[in-house]
C-alpha cells in the first residue's frame, strides 16, 4: 500500500480524535450541501427558462411577419404571401412550421362585465398541440365546418373569470372599427398559458372573421407565425428569414416582441452565478478549516515524519490525500442528495409556485448530465487548488519543537 495513502486513511474517518471527527464531518456535510445547492440551482433556473419560453413560442411563435409599414396597432395591416416567399419558408431547413394569422382588438360584453381583448384569428393549419395541452376544458376549433367554426371561440381562464364565463356560454364580442361590429360567440375551450400577458391579452377564433370584417380578399392574411427548431439559435435564423422576405414584409423575434420576459430570464443567469460562487466559498471554507485544524492536531505527527527522513511534499500529499478523500465522500452525497430532490421535484411537483407572480403553478426542474459532471469537476479543482495553500504550513513545522509538542 502506498505510504501516504496509508497515512491518509488513518487521519481521516477512522481516526479516534473526537474533535478530528467533528471537523471532517462539518467539511462533508458542507461540501455536500454546497454541490446539492449548485446542482439544484442550474436544475431550476434552466427549467425556468424552458418552460417560459415554451410558454411563450407555444403561444405566439418564435418568428412572426407582417406588413412593413408605419402602422402599430394590435391590428396588423393586410398582405398576401407570393408564392416565392411561401417557396422560401418551406424550404428554410430551420423552420418546423408557419401558419398564418389576423388580429382585431375587441371587447367583450358578458354578466355586466366588460373586457378589451385582442381577438387572434387561425385558420385550419394552426398547431394546436400546444394549446391541447393547457386546456382546462372543452376542445380546439373544429374547421371541418366552416359555419361553425367562425362561432366558436377559445378563451383564457383568466378572461374567462374577470367575465364570469365558461365552456358552453355564449356572449357577444364588439369588434372596434368605425361602426362597431358586433358578433356572437360560443366558447368551445378555456386554456390557461400561466403568462399573465397573453392570458389577459387574446382570445383564439377563425381568421376568416377578420376578414370578412375587414372586407380583406380571401387570399389576404394579417401576419405569420413561425416556429423554428432550435430556439438557441433565434437571432441568426430569424436575421435570415428578415433577409429572404420581400421589401413591403418584416419581420421580427418573439425576444423583441416580449423583451420584459427574456430580460427577465437573462438575469436569472446572473443570479446562478452569483449563487454558485458563494456556494463554491462555502465549500472552500469548511475544506480549509478542516485541513487547517488537522494539520494543527498532527503537529506531533508530522515532526515524527519528518525525523523519520518523510519529505515537506510526502507530508502535504498525505493531508492532500485525506482532503480528495473527504470531497470525494462530499461530492458523493452531494450528487445523492441534489438529484434526489431534482428527480423528486421533476416527477411529482411537491414544491408549488405562486403562478400570477413566476408564471408557473410548480417549480421547474430540468437536469442535465453534462452539468452535473462540470459542477463536480469544477468543485474537486477548486478545492484542491486552494487546500495547496494551508498545506504548506507543513513546510514551516520544525520536527524538534514538533515531537516536543504534546
Amino acid at each position: 500500500m502506498n505510504f501516504e495513502y496509508f497515512i491518509a486513511s488513518r487521519i481521516a474517518i477512522k481516526s479516534e480524535r473526537t474533535f478530528s471527527k467533528l471537523i471532517v464531518r462539518i467539511a462533508i456535510a458542507g461540501v455536500m450541501l454546497s454541490l446539492a445547492v449548485m446542482i439544484l440551482s442550474i436544475a431550476i433556473i434552466k427549467g425556468f427558462k424552458t418552460e417560459i419560453q415554451d410558454k411563450v413560442r407555444g403561444f405566439l411563435g418564435d418568428v412572426q411577419v407582417i406588413r412593413y409599414d408605419l402602422n402599430n396597432s394590435f391590428e396588423h395591416s393586410p398582405f398576401i404571401l407570393d408564392a416565392e416567399t411561401q417557396k422560401k419558408l418551406k424550404s428554410n431547413p430551420n423552420i418546423t412550421t408557419f401558419y398564418p394569422i389576423a388580429t382585431k382588438p375587441a371587447i367583450i360584453s358578458a354578466n355586466k362585465e366588460i373586457e378589451g381583448i385582442n381577438f387572434k384569428g387561425v385558420d385550419k393549419n394552426y398547431n394546436w398541440a400546444y394549446i391541447k395541452d393547457h386546456l382546462i376544458s372543452g376542445r380546439t376549433i373544429n374547421f371541418s365546418d366552416s359555419a361553425k367554426a367562425m362561432q366558436e371561440l377559445l378563451i383564457s381562464s383568466y378572461t374567462a373569470n374577470r367575465v364570469k364565463l365558461k365552456t358552453g356560454d355564449s356572449f357577444i364580442m364588439y369588434f372596434v372599427q368605425d361602426p362597431p361590429r358586433k358578433r356572437k360567440f360560443k366558447i368551445v375551450g378555456v386554456y390557461d398559458i400561466g403568462v399573465e400577458e397573453i392570458d389577459k391579452g387574446f382570445v383564439l377564433g377563425d381568421i376568416n372573421i377578420v376578414k370578412r370584417l375587414n372586407n380583406w380578399q380571401s387570399n389576404q392574411i394579417g401576419g405569420i407565425e413561425i416556429k423554428i427548431k432550435d430556439f438557441n439559435n433565434l437571432k441568426t435564423v430569424s436575421d435570415d428569414i428578415f433577409d429572404n422576405l420581400p421589401t413591403n414584409l418584416r419581420s421580427f423575434s418573439i425576444r423583441e416582441n416580449f423583451p420584459n420576459i427574456f430580460t427577465w430570464l437573462a438575469l436569472l443567469d446572473v443570479n446562478t452565478n452569483v449563487l454558485l460562487v458563494l456556494m463554491l466559498i462555502v465549500g472552500v471554507i469548511n475544506m480549509v478549516t478542516a485541513l487547517l485544524i488537522m494539520i494543527l492536531e498532527r503537529t506531533n505527527m508530522i515532526g515524527m515524519l519528518k525525523s523519520f527522513g518523510s519529505s515537506n511534499f510526502s507530508i502535504m500529499k498525505i493531508f492532500l490525500i485525506n482532503a480528495v478523500y473527504l470531497i470525494g465522500i462530499g461530492l458523493l452525497f452531494g450528487n445523492i442528495l441534489g438529484l434526489g430532490l431534482g428527480f423528486l421535484q421533476q416527477y411529482t411537483h411537491i414544491f408549488k409556485l405562486n403562478q400570477t407572480n413566476y408564471f408557473l403553478a410548480y417549480v421547474p426542474i430540468e437536469i442535465h448530465f453534462i452539468d452535473v459532471v462540470l459542477l463536480n469537476i469544477i468543485t474537486v479543482v477548486v478545492c484542491l487548488v486552494v487546500l495547496i495553500i494551508p498545506s504548506l504550513l507543513i513546510s514551516k513545522v520544525s520536527p524538534l519543537k514538533a515531537i516536543r509538542f504534546k
